[in-house]
């Protein structure tokens, strides 16, 4: 495929080498109770559904934010707040997706709900929006695209939550997103969209064969990268995938995807990449991963790097400004 001579000036930084075993866990404090100011949900809170939390902000465009305590919500939710909204799920470890106790579930294909984004458990669409501690599913299974989570907005931030389907999970459709020790579960493109997403210390399970990632960049001067970096890359528990993954196949012609520092299990196929796109000349790198499916010798459509890419390069120069560096 056509590489452009111009790769080596794209924005790169030098990258931590060695892959972790489990996902690093930087915060971890315990949230049981709704923090200062917050409106709270459940049992013990004063809404019954986060819907009902939601309609309660009216049109207000100041900062706001919801704690949710243990359960599960058999609801679905569209994030469309003017102001800074942070949603928080219960839990006594919030370094880590393993101890959420707060579920929001809904069930439906998007052949039936007329589109991927209304067959959303939750759609985000105010920029500037935050969750913590939740986990996120589309109860769907095999067959059909169905959405567990959109996000079309600028600046949004995801920390220790769980997010599961099958086929398009996670529609990381737009804007700045960043993800950090989070869980990622699915079989067929669960990752895709055209958002510039960093994925930090995230597990990435899929729970059939297909690939991980569909990336639909589709222009040279999109800037958008979907980066997995410091990850766990396997099959989910008790599934036999070996060789049955790919890392991505290009859902528009000019996707971009690299996998760096991180850990790729035994379900990585030999080849790497596979296709989808009339005509695609994707851009598709890996760095400085190990595992028994990291070994680069065969891999179809991969451009090579010299160094693994920075959050700037994915976020812009500004990100710190609004990820929360405590993860």
């Amino acid at each position: 495929m056509h590489i452009p001579t111009l790769l080596a000036a794209v924005c790169l930084g030098t990258a931590v080498t060695g892959a972790p075993t489990e996902v690093r866990r930087r915060n971890t404090i315990s949230r049981t109770s709704p923090p200062s100011g917050c409106l709270s949900v459940g049992s013990s809170g004063t809404y019954s559904t986060i819907g009902d939390a939601l309609d309660a902000l009216d049109s207000s465009a100041s900062s706001a934010c919801i704690f949710v305590y243990s359960g599960t919500y058999a609801e679905q939710l569209k994030i469309d707040f003017a102001g800074e909204l942070t949603l928080y799920g219960e839990t006594t470890d919030s370094g880590t997706y393993k101890d959420n106790t707060v579920t929001i579930t809904h069930t439906i294909s998007s052949e039936d709900a007329g589109s991927l984004d209304l067959s959303a458990t939750v759609n985000v669409v105010s920029d500037g929006f935050k969750m913590y501690n939740i986990n996120v599913v589309n109860g769907y299974g095999k067959g059909a695209q169905a959405v567990a989570l959109v996000g079309n907005a600028d600046q949004l931030g995801f920390y220790g939550c769980q997010f599961s389907g099958y086929q398009d999970t996670l529609y990381a459709k737009a804007g700045t997103q960043y993800y950090s020790n989070c869980m990622i579960e699915g079989a067929v493109d669960y990752i895709f969209g055209d958002a510039s997403a960093w994925f930090g210390e995230c597990d990435i399970v899929s729970n059939g064969s297909g690939a991980i990632t569909a990336n639909s960049r589709e222009e040279s001067t999109d800037s958008a990268w979907y980066a997995i970096d410091n990850c766990n890359v396997k099959a989910a528990s008790g599934v036999d995938l070996d060789g049955d993954v790919y890392l991505g196949r290009p859902w528009r012609v000019l996707a971009r995807v690299i996998y760096q520092n991180s850990e790729l299990g035994s379900l990585i196929n030999s080849a790497g990449w596979t296709t989808m796109a009339d005509g695609a000349t994707p851009l598709y790198y890996e760095y400085a991963n190990t595992g028994d499916g990291s070994s680069t010798s065969s891999r179809k459509y991969e451009s090579s790097i010299s160094a693994g890419v920075t959050k700037t390069t994915v976020l812009g120069s500004g990100y710190a400004d609004w990820i929360d560096e405590s993860y």
